[in-house]
């Protein structure tokens, strides 16, 4: 029963991969990939691997993807465009595509026997934790990497916001200390006119 899971969500999961890559509408190929990501789930959780599972559902489907779907709908992707420099792009990215499936295979044919991956790993005890295991193992033996993976985001969170709040001509911003100083007298004047009698 297990293994027809694992093919199941295996098979939904390559189709959503490659729904991502040749659907013509940006929106839709952000659905394909959160689709990719529940399925992915799905396999980390046969792998007794919940914490991951949970992570990817909580963090990328409802955080990243949702922050993608925006970009996509307010950066109004011109399709046309796109696809006009599609062919001066294919014969890098099929070679691209070449190297993947090459070092796929060799890991696939080559490594098998080596790496042992094709077999389901040995059950874990009803007390295991994998999240308490994976805690102890970022804040120990990886708390270096772990603290430098959060710099780097850090600095590409600063950099981000840094491009996005360059000069362009023409933007309209908030002087936020002009308008604490406004004065009643700058905004509004009041005019004494003369009441007139209707016809």
């Amino acid at each position: 029963m297990e293994a027809v899971i694992f093919y199941f969500f295996g098979a939904a999961l390559i189709a959503s991969a490659i729904g991502v890559v040749t659907s013509r509408n940006p929106v839709h190929s952000a659905m394909f990939l959160v689709l990719a990501f529940v399925t992915s789930a799905f396999l980390w959780m046969l792998l007794e691997a919940e914490f991951l599972a949970i992570v990817l559902v909580l963090v990328y489907v409802g955080a990243v993807m949702v922050l993608f779907l925006f970009v996509v709908m307010m950066l109004d992707v011109k399709v046309e465009q796109a696809r006009a420099g599609f062919t001066r792009y294919a014969p890098l990215g099929i070679a691209v595509v070449m190297i993947i499936v090459a070092q796929l295979g060799y890991v696939v044919w080559a490594r098998t026997q080596e790496m042992n991956f094709l077999q389901a790993p040995p059950r874990a005890d009803a007390g295991f934790s994998n999240t308490e295991l994976l805690g102890s193992q970022l804040y120990t033996d990886y708390a270096y990497p772990f603290e430098l993976a959060a710099v780097i985001l850090l600095v590409a969170i600063v950099a981000a916001i840094a491009l996005t709040m360059r000069k362009r001509p023409g933007l309209k911003v908030q002087d936020v200390a002009r308008q604490v100083q406004v004065r009643r007298e700058d905004r509004v004047r009041l005019v004494s006119m003369d009441a007139e009698k209707g016809e």
